[in-house]
């Protein structure tokens, strides 16, 4: 199967911009990302985007012109930027289009997100327990997780210490001043065991990509990204997830475990081979659960990988190096495509002074959204 190229990216950076709507984000992303590939919107012949709260991606050919573009839609919670990706890299494979865009963008309201259970096939209990309020699904989540594989609390904060000083090093983050840890550790309580520093924030902004074939893409830049893997996976029954209603007797692997060994197994790679990662982080105790579930090291050794610094950018499991989702905030249509954007500032060598020493050649990028949605890529810089 002929390999699919990024060759333009985009960022609308992430944050409150107010008097900009969501699609305006959108579209200032996907201008940005047509420039960087030197594309005209002309020329581009499918499109996949998502939006939660800032309206219809497909709205923003009112913005780039009505050209007649064949513009598909995608809602899959936080992994929507994943899955548009892998659906552009699906239709480019299969000579529906020369040239494709994904793009996300989101203008969410300030607060917690507030989803109703019926929308997501759940009775009114679900909601009355508290559990539609991610915040309190996520801490009773890694609380259980934590107690499980003798992970102590101070894990949490090195993963928030790192993202914010990683943040400091970024210009287009949103929150660009490093923490210390007893501010994290000291700061106020949400839902314990996570504390205010160690959830993301719902924001604004938006992410664009341009792709087309591999073969064809020094025709439009001399450093193309090659998607060695594009992966989305959905739940099995008995994985134990954001709005599941109960635990099975026998659980079965998240997601993120199928969508992780999928993409592997597409790029003919391991764990073991990646330079530089992006894990959903939209607290701290997801991002330690799927430090596992990526298959970047076993359950409970995370604790000694953060404390010996061996997720910081200089170390050998370089993890969000942007600052994730604690740092920029989490416009959902958009922060999936975010993630791949920081791995093609890094496989470029532009990622100033966060980027990883030497010469990373291999990317990873996971996103994961409700109801159990997984997407992966694996990236090639050639």
């Amino acid at each position: 199967m002929e390999e699919i190229a990024i060759i333009g990216i985009g960022l609308q950076p992430f944050g409150r911009n107010d008097g900009m709507s969501g699609q305006a984000q959108g579209a200032a992303a996907l201008r940005a990302a047509l420039k960087d590939a030197g594309v005209g919107w002309e020329q581009v012949g499918v499109a996949y985007g998502g939006s939660q709260d800032g309206g219809n991606a497909d709205a923003l050919s009112n913005h780039l012109g009505l050209t007649g573009i064949p513009f598909v839609n995608v809602a899959n919670g936080c992994a929507t930027g994943g899955s548009a990706l892998a659906s552009v890299v699906a239709s480019l494979q299969a000579g529906v289009a020369d040239i494709g865009v994904a793009v996300g963008f989101d203008k969410h309201p300030r607060g917690a997100f507030n989803p109703k259970p019926a929308d997501w096939g759940l009775e009114d209990w679900y909601g009355e327990t508290g559990l539609m309020l991610t915040t309190q699904f996520f801490a009773l989540k890694t609380q259980r997780y934590l107690h499980e594989h003798g992970i102590p609390e101070e894990a949490l904060v090195h993963v928030a210490q790192r993202a914010f000083r990683n943040g400091a090093l970024t210009p287009h983050a949103w929150r660009r001043r490093e923490l210390s840890f007893e501010e994290i550790a000291e700061s106020m309580p949400v839902n314990l065991p996570l504390r205010k520093y160690m959830f993301c924030n719902p924001a604004e902004g938006g992410a664009a990509l341009v792709l087309c074939r591999a073969s064809e893409a020094r025709r439009y830049t001399d450093r193309p990204v090659i998607v060695r893997a594009a992966a989305m996976r959905t739940r099995h029954h008995g994985s134990f997830e954001v709005f599941s209603p109960g635990l099975a007797a026998k659980q079965a692997p998240a997601p993120t475990v199928t969508a992780s060994k999928a993409a592997y197994e597409m790029a003919g790679v391991g764990p073991e081979d990646i330079d530089v990662i992006q894990l959903q982080d939209t607290d701290s105790g997801s991002e330690i659960i799927h430090l596992a579930e990526n298959g970047f090291c076993e359950h409970g050794e995370q604790a000694r990988l953060l404390r010996e610094g061996a997720t910081d950018i200089g170390g050998r499991l370089p993890v969000n190096t942007d600052g994730g989702c604690l740092a920029n905030g989490e416009p959902v249509g958009a922060s999936g495509l975010r993630q791949v954007i920081e791995i093609c500032f890094q496989l470029r060598q532009q990622a100033g002074a966060r980027q990883v020493p030497g010469t990373p050649r291999l990317g990873y990028t996971h996103v994961y959204g409700a109801p159990g949605v997984s997407a992966v890529t694996i990236l090639e810089a050639r």
